[in-house]
């Protein structure tokens, strides 16, 4: 990891950042699943909404940085779906980040926070192979699971679900 990468715990006053990674990431990577539309608006949404999760401590964050630039983070916590099991539930890096190890690093630092489950799961798109091959690097390995997951606009689309057993 270069010195030049810091990782911290997010705080209330990250949603301006938070919510400019995830557009940024969602833009890039999640836009073209979409008609334009709803595409524009889901990326609006992401760029606004991180205020008041983050008020209402709702996740716990991690939030990574290149050179002082905030450039990737990652929620997680119990799994909504496996009794005694830690999820993933958004781990994200702007594309100015992408191949500068911060997204590796905050990844290192939500699963440290994790250490004590000794199982943690996360659903990605079935389509976007550049986040599979991060999850395999970052030691997760595909369950088998799959689901159909909406995003809202009435067309689910396919997500897998990745897990690391420790």
């Amino acid at each position: 990891m270069s010195a030049n990468i810091f990782v911290r715990r997010a705080d209330p006053g990250d949603g301006l950042a938070i919510g400019e990674i995830h557009a940024e990431a969602w833009s890039v990577a999640y836009a073209s699943f979409f008609k334009p539309d709803f595409a524009a608006q889901a990326i609006a949404e992401r760029r606004e909404k991180w205020h008041a999760i983050l008020a209402r401590n709702e996740r716990d964050a991690v939030l990574g940085f290149v050179g002082g630039r905030p450039l990737a983070f990652m929620t997680f916590g119990p799994s909504l779906e496996l009794a005694g099991s830690a999820e993933i539930y958004s781990c994200y890096g702007h594309p100015d980040g992408w191949g500068s190890g911060v997204a590796a690093a905050v990844m290192a630092a939500g699963l440290k926070e994790l250490r004590h489950y000794g199982h943690v799961h996360l659903w990605t798109l079935r389509d976007t192979p550049q986040s599979h091959r991060f999850y395999a690097k970052s030691g997760f390995v595909d369950s088998g699971r799959r689901r159909d997951y909406d995003f809202g606009d009435g067309e689910p689309l396919a997500q897998v679900e990745f897990e690391l057993t420790r």
